[in-house]
């Protein structure tokens, strides 16, 4: 099972991004699915989650800014992002809680895709 992640990049502020994740593999469920981030000196933090049920969950500085939505034919989560600030600067990486196999576990995450936002 793999996550691949894209749609970072350089954007303005007041810009808008659209991040994509797919999960690809064989025999798995998807329990939840978010994106975190991580800026240079600074800990992974969580941005938004989704989770099977379609119920959400984001980090205050990004609530009403960003919006998380999925895609459970495609195996895919999505962040929508708006009004992008400089402190939006970050390497996001998606995550995804998944049953492979039977066994459960939180701890796949795709490639980071570096996110830019700068004049």
């Amino acid at each position: 099972v793999q996550l691949q992640a894209s749609g970072g990049g350089l954007v303005q502020p007041g810009g808008s991004l659209r991040l994509s994740c797919a999960v690809s593999g064989s025999m798995f469920v998807i329990n939840a699915m978010g994106w975190y981030r991580q800026a240079p000196g600074k800990q992974r933090e969580l941005v938004a989650v989704i989770n099977s049920g379609g119920s959400t969950n984001y980090a205050y500085s990004v609530e009403g800014r960003f919006a998380i939505s999925r895609d459970s034919a495609k195996a895919a989560v999505y962040l929508q992002m708006k009004n992008l600030k400089p402190e939006d600067t970050a390497v996001y990486y998606c995550n995804a809680d998944l049953t492979v196999g039977g066994v459960r576990s939180y701890k796949y995450w795709g490639q980071g895709t570096q996110v830019t936002v700068s004049s």
